[in-house]
């Protein structure tokens, strides 16, 4: 070695600095998830249920508790290296999926005791006498991985709103989709139905990602990072091809939209929630939703909010797109779990009103009015729950082939089953926004909003959208209360006290946040706004 080589300057790999406080409800959740996949390996099949059980809800509680204590505190920062945002809408936003996840996987935990044998269903309790659901107890078929795929996916829609970066954004999507496209498959019964739930998702959700991913490189090539920080600086220098950077926005929207639901990015939703197991769609119509919304809120506003002038007129059209297909499509169902699909897509584009508005400090927001973020996060916490607590009591009414998903079916509920009949008219008028609700507050909170970042005719689609769908919901409630049992009326089965439990809570919350909705108003609007 020569005397020159002995003093050549040594390279020297700077260790990341990590908050690991600010992140431990994501690493906790996590965490659960591997042990959820060690305890699959490693316990009994007799052992594995219980097991399963206490680790998911110790992951959840013990994060739920992680990020209380650090809102509270106050303590707000963009950390691992900056790929990560800890703000005020991060909290909300894990803090919401956390308590909805939970209230989901009660529903995963619905079991029964049939002759002698212990029965797991992610999609519902057996029925005494169905001849394919008796056979599949007493082949044990109990998908217990169910629930670390779960915590996977969870896992993932915590990183997916927090994201600071394109591509921490992109593996968190991949993290978050992979599983799901396990979990739309795993009904007890092997239904061909689900299995081709799982594929058709599967899909078009790696078509959707590949979208996004091409996205990313195109604003990479715009901006030189893939720092959102970075992007709004470079757009607003203005010195950059702009090609590159319409290209890019238009492609990275389209896949944050696939998630969100939004037309014409829809395509998958019905044939996913009617083929995968109840319990599964119930998850992913409440928490992947509060996902992607947050994710496109952070996106747009971060990274492409001096932009905003090219694309909120084309987030306006797919916004009264969304809400027309929604809304009129659902009408013309006859399957209940095909109408809360377009429901849902309804309610996408109730969303993006707001989201269009963007009535934010930075827009010139007026002086207490709500801001957009705070108006949607309400909304997301308020479909949310009701979300849950509808899925969930889909899984208690059911026929000679398994769950009544036939409109016909539930004619007459009303006077067979008052109670069950009663509780789902309540989720149903929370959908219209009937007042006294939780979907009202929250229609008026989005719309509000919007109007205030100046959106009118946007508004005034909706409303009259609200009209639209509320029809459908009523026509349900009638069908229930005011029509005769069918032949065949179905059975409303009483389950296990973990799917009460979620449908009590969903129910509770409905009236609570349509009456006193203020507390949460609150919080939501003291979220603030994103950290740059």
């Amino acid at each position: 070695m020569t005397e020159t080589a002995l003093f050549l300057p040594v390279l020297e790999i700077t260790a990341p600095k990590l908050e690991y406080g600010l992140l431990m409800p994501f690493i906790l959740i996590f965490a659960g998830a591997c042990l959820g996949v060690l305890v699959e390996a490693v316990f009994p099949r007799a052992l594995r249920f219980n097991v399963q059980l206490a680790v998911t809800f110790i992951s959840i509680l013990a994060a739920i508790f992680m990020v209380l204590r650090n809102w509270i505190v106050g303590t707000e920062a963009i950390t691992a290296v900056g790929s990560v945002a800890v703000d005020g809408p991060t909290y909300f936003l894990w803090l919401t999926l956390l308590i909805l996840s939970g209230l989901a996987f009660l529903v995963f935990a619905e079991r029964r005791l049939e002759n002698g044998a212990t029965a797991f269903a992610p999609q519902a309790a057996a029925v005494p006498g169905t001849a394919m659901e008796q056979e599949a107890v007493a082949a044990r078929i109990e998908h217990t991985e169910v629930f670390p795929l779960a915590l996977f996916a969870l896992s993932g829609m915590m990183l997916f709103p927090a994201s600071n970066d394109l591509i921490t954004m992109f593996v968190a999507l991949e993290v978050l989709s992979l599983p799901l496209y396990l979990l739309c498959g795993l009904a007890r019964r092997r239904r061909l139905l689900s299995q081709e739930s799982s594929l058709k998702y599967f899909m078009l959700g790696a078509l959707s990602s590949g979208f996004f991913l091409y996205g990313v490189t195109l604003l990479y090539g715009y901006s030189g990072s893939f720092k959102l920080a970075d992007i709004d600086a470079a757009l607003r220098t203005g010195t950059q091809n702009d090609g590159l950077l319409l290209a890019g926005l238009g492609l990275l929207g389209v896949g944050l939209l696939f998630k969100v639901g939004a037309v014409p990015f829809h395509s998958w939703t019905p044939d996913v929630y009617v083929g995968a197991p109840t319990a599964v769609t119930g998850f992913m119509a409440a928490c992947t939703k509060i996902a992607a919304v947050g994710a496109l809120l952070r996106v747009f506003y971060v990274g492409l909010g001096a932009d905003r002038w090219d694309w909120q007129p084309m987030m306006g059209i797919i916004a009264v797109a969304t809400m027309v297909v929604g809304s009129v499509l659902a009408i013309t169902q006859t399957d209940v779990k095909r109408m809360l699909a377009y429901s849902s897509i309804a309610h996408a584009g109730f969303l993006l009103t707001a989201f269009v508005g963007a009535s934010q400090l930075a827009t010139g927001k007026p002086a207490g009015s709500i801001s957009s973020v705070g108006a949607i996060m309400f909304y997301l916490a308020a479909y949310g729950v009701s979300t849950i607590g509808a899925f969930a009591l889909l899984t208690m009414v059911r026929g000679r082939a398994g769950e009544a998903a036939l409109l016909s079916s539930w004619s007459g509920l009303g006077k067979t089953s008052p109670m069950v009949a009663g509780v789902f008219a309540l989720f149903l008028l929370s959908f219209a926004g009937i007042p006294l609700t939780s979907g009202f507050i929250g229609k008026w909170a989005v719309f509000v909003a919007a109007w205030a970042g100046g959106a009118y005719w946007l508004v005034i689609v909706a409303v009259l959208m609200s009209l639209v769908a509320a029809f459908f919901y009523i026509r349900v409630i009638v069908l229930m209360f005011f029509s005769d049992p069918g032949v065949e009326a179905p059975e409303v089965v009483r389950p296990s006290w973990t799917t009460l439990t979620a449908i009590g809570v969903g129910a509770v919350a409905t009236v609570a946040l349509g009456v006193f909705p203020g507390p949460l108003l609150d919080l939501a609007q003291h979220a603030g706004e994103f950290l740059r």
